[in-house]
């Protein structure tokens, strides 16, 4: 699979990861929450192959463009119904 889609499909499911870490590291600062959720994702992707082959070049700023989709992420959710339902 190219790495274009193999990110697209990582990226498909961020939202899943998210809702998930919510509910196991609920109590944790937000920061821990993100952090287990880059974790997830990265795995995910299998970043180790993608560094290897050289898919990605600057893994700093793939890690940082990850980091903003989780962001990004959250933030749609919080903004949603799945925020309500969550606070029950």
């Amino acid at each position: 699979m190219n790495f274009l889609a193999k990110l697209l499909q990582g990226i498909a499911f961020v939202p899943a990861v998210v809702n998930g870490i919510e509910g196991l590291f609920g109590g944790r600062s937000g920061a821990d929450k993100k952090d287990a959720a880059l974790s997830f994702v990265q795995s995910a992707l299998s970043m180790t192959d993608a560094i290897a082959n050289r898919q990605i070049v600057d893994e700093g700023k793939f890690r940082e463009g990850l980091s903003k989709v989780i962001d990004g992420t959250v933030e749609c959710l919080n903004a949603s119904i799945w925020n309500k339902a969550q606070a029950k």
